[in-house]
C-alpha cells in the first residue's frame, strides 16, 4: 500500500470533524446545564438533572461515533446517520420555536454530515463498497 491509500478521503475527514464539533457543542451544553442544575429550585431539580444526564449521554455517544468513523469502522456509519436525523429534527424544532439561526445551522450541519457519510469516497474508505 502507498501512503495515498492509507489516507482517509476528505469526505470522511470532514464528517469526523463535524461530528467532533457536534460533540463539542453537546459538551458545552452539558456544562451549561450543570450550572443551571446548581442554581435550580428544589422542586425542579429531578427534571433538571435528568436533562443534564441525557445531554451528557448524547455527548458521549457522539464522541464514540466520531472516534469510530475516524478509525474507519464501517459499523459507525449507521449510528452517525441516525444521530444526524436527530440533529435535523432538533433544527426543525428550533426553526419553529427559535432561535431560528441555530435551527438552520443544525439542519445544515445534520444534512452535511449525513451526505458526507453516504458519499462514494467515504463508503469506499469504510470498506462498504
Amino acid at each position: 500500500m502507498t501512503p495515498q491509500d492509507v489516507r482517509s478521503p476528505e469526505t470522511l475527514v470532514w464528517a469526523v470533524r463535524l461530528l467532533f464539533a457536534e460533540f463539542g457543542g453537546l459538551a458545552v451544553l452539558t456544562a451549561y446545564l450543570i450550572v443551571l442544575d446548581l442554581t435550580a429550585e428544589a422542586g425542579s431539580i429531578a427534571v433538571a438533572v435528568s436533562l443534564t444526564v441525557l445531554a451528557a449521554l448524547g455527548a458521549g455517544a457522539v464522541f464514540l461515533i466520531a472516534r469510530g468513523l475516524a478509525r474507519r469502522s464501517a459499523r459507525a456509519r449507521g449510528p452517525a446517520i441516525v444521530v444526524q436525523l436527530f440533529v435535523i429534527a432538533t433544527g426543525g424544532f428550533l426553526l419553529q420555536t427559535g432561535p431560528s439561526w441555530a435551527g438552520l445551522a443544525l439542519m445544515v450541519c445534520g444534512v452535511g454530515v449525513a451526505v458526507l457519510c453516504l458519499l462514494p469516497a467515504t463508503t469506499a474508505a469504510l470498506g462498504l463498497d
